[in-house]
């Protein structure tokens, strides 16, 4: 629900009568807290704000803010804990575990699939369909999301833990976080539970399934695939061949890999570099700048595809680039040189290399250069946009003998059509100079200016014609694929980029108007965000209804012009402010 950036309606303190409320509804909806529990929730003193907002699909929730932090929120008249407010009363809510890189699709909004869970000795909580829950990582009791159950716990077992598990509402890391102070989940242990006494045949469903849920690949999709499937479809060999080759394949998501977080991106960087290097870099492309081998060569690689998990330099043992090609250097891959002051490039690449020459090139992922929204996938295709007329009140005249009215909306075509029509029906044109045009009187309203009105008596056809259209008022008709066409009145906005200077003295890029490109600036920054290795922020553009801007530290122009032109492939005249990218040899 709050995956992406929501709209604050207001924002003001909370009444007596409204503080003495919440805390009344959130000792019916919570039993198992006491009443000290509840007054330190809900104090009776301290600074407490009610914050009205819109969720980005127009969801309307108020969301209940102490100390800085969002602590409870309010959807359709039900009452649900942030996690900020998990974090002090773990057990608030029966907690179901689930490994740590299913986080990252929780907070980009997917829901929580059975596979992905995973079972304890004592077996899993008992919930009934449209229960509460809270979701957890292995190793860490802290609750990282909030859901609710898809299915009972019976249903589940029933199922061998195969379908949608929970409808999630709310994760660490996404904006309704963000609101907050951002801090991270503290580490609370897991409780040592004993499996309680249960018949013979749940004892068998349990065991049979915690085994499917250690063994089974972790998939967040709708479909049910079998493990061999999964691995093929995100470009891992099966396990009896990952052994004899481990070149090959993408991160390894299996839950019993003993890999860190840093392990895995560690080895993901260098499988990008060296798959960027053996497909990708020509000698003809040298000297290379280093950003541009990050930028254009290696997130355009399989690996950095949404299915896979996305290259993020900072999440590795090395934290920079400048830091990775410089152990790449030292292997004697590359040859890395500071041509100009502070711009390093890549000047010498040793392609017959062992590290390159035996690497192997995995199968290309099907839905790589996607958008993700959501959890689902969409390629882009740029919208058509043609530009459109409108007939305003002082031309109705002109145009009501060919059965148009004020605010009829004409292609250039059919004005054309309706002029020439009009002046051979009214005899107008010239019987000595057919390519003139006499100006009758309502053609002398509609296109002269006051004072030519008695001088001009005669024009040619194509400033007859040019003239006409500059007097209709712009309007235009945007089509995406699959979609009826939308026509509205006005010139479209252009994709605005614009730089900035913060109080830090640092330069920011900002980027709007995306939406109207069919575009969302979530995903948009997203996919900035690794690329340019920078920071970015989604936020309400300031005087603008409903429209987000995308910020993202530096001068990213070069970036973003880059992936609207060549990949979103949207024409230039509608993006303003590419002029603004750093010259070459210049710092961002």
């Amino acid at each position: 629900m709050f995956a992406k950036a929501f709209r604050v309606k207001s924002n003001t303190a909370i009444k007596g009568s409204d503080r003495r409320k919440l805390r009344a509804d959130v000792t019916a909806v919570f039993p198992t807290l006491g009443t000290d529990q509840v007054s330190e929730l809900v104090p009776g003193k301290e600074e407490l704000n009610i914050v009205k907002l819109y969720a980005h699909r127009g969801d309307a929730v108020t969301v209940y803010v102490g100390g800085g932090n969002p602590i409870l929120f309010e959807l359709e008249k039900n009452l649900y804990p942030t996690v900020y407010t998990l974090w002090s009363y773990p057990d608030l809510l029966p907690t179901f575990t689930t490994w740590p890189l299913v986080l990252e699709k929780l907070v980009g909004g997917a829901d929580l699939m059975l596979p992905g869970l995973v079972v304890p000795p004592a077996g899993l909580p008992q919930v009934q369909k449209g229960d509460l829950c809270a979701i957890a990582l292995v190793g860490n009791r802290a609750p990282v999301a909030i859901g609710v159950a898809a299915m009972s716990t019976a249903d589940m077992l029933t199922s061998g833990l195969k379908g949608r598990g929970f409808s999630v509402l709310h994760t660490y890391q996404d904006h309704l976080w963000r609101s907050g102070d951002k801090s991270s989940p503290p580490s609370i242990a897991p409780l040592a539970l004993h499996p309680p006494d249960l018949s013979e045949e749940k004892r068998s469903v349990q065991a049979d399934t915690a085994l499917q849920g250690d063994m089974r690949r972790l998939t967040l999709e709708g479909e049910e695939e079998e493990e061999g499937e999964v691995q093929q479809r995100c470009g891992e060999k099966p396990l009896s061949e990952a052994t004899e080759d481990p070149s090959v394949g993408g991160l390894n998501p299996d839950p019993m890999d003993s890999k860190t977080i840093q392990e895995q991106m560690d080895e993901l960087l260098q499988r990008c570099f060296l798959h960027a290097l053996k497909c990708r870099v020509k000698k003809a492309d040298l000297p290379l700048l280093t950003s541009s081998l990050l930028g254009s060569h290696m997130f355009s690689c399989w690996y950095g595809s949404p299915e896979g998990r996305q290259l993020d330099i900072k999440k590795s043992s090395y934290k920079k680039l400048s830091k990775f090609l410089q152990h790449m250097q030292q292997e004697q891959i590359i040859q890395v040189q500071e041509l100009s002051k502070g711009v390093e490039s890549i000047v010498a690449v040793d392609w017959k290399h062992p590290r390159i020459t035996s690497f192997v090139i995995p199968e290309p992922s099907p839905t790589s250069q996607t958008i993700q929204e959501g959890s689902r996938e969409q390629p882009y295709h740029p919208p058509d946009i043609k530009s459109l007329y409108c007939v305003p009140a002082s031309m109705t005249l002109l145009f009501q003998e060919s059965g148009h009215k004020k605010g009829s909306i004409l292609e250039g075509s059919e004005v054309r059509t309706i002029v020439i029509n009009y002046a051979k029906k009214n005899d107008l044109v010239d019987a000595d100079n057919k390519n003139l045009v006499k100006l009758d009187p309502i053609l002398c309203d509609c296109i002269l200016e006051k004072d030519e009105q008695h001088t001009v008596m005669k024009l040619p056809w194509d400033s007859l014609l040019s003239r006409c259209l500059e007097k209709l008022q712009p309007a235009y008709r945007v089509t995406f694929l699959g979609q009826e066409p939308i026509v509205k009145k006005g010139k479209i906005c252009p994709i605005d980029i614009t730089l900035a200077q913060r109080a830090s003295n640092k330069k920011v890029t900002v980027v709007r108007n995306l939406e109207a490109y069919g575009l969302d600036p979530c995903s948009v920054a997203a996919i900035l965000q690794q690329r340019c290795q920078a920071s970015t922020t989604v936020t309400p553009a300031p005087g603008a209804k409903d429209i987000l801007q995308v910020q993202i530290q530096g001068n990213q122009i070069h970036h973003l012009g880059r992936l609207l032109l060549e990949e979103y492939r949207l024409p230039r005249k509608h993006i303003q402010g590419l002029e603004k990218a750093p010259k070459p040899g210049k710092k961002k």
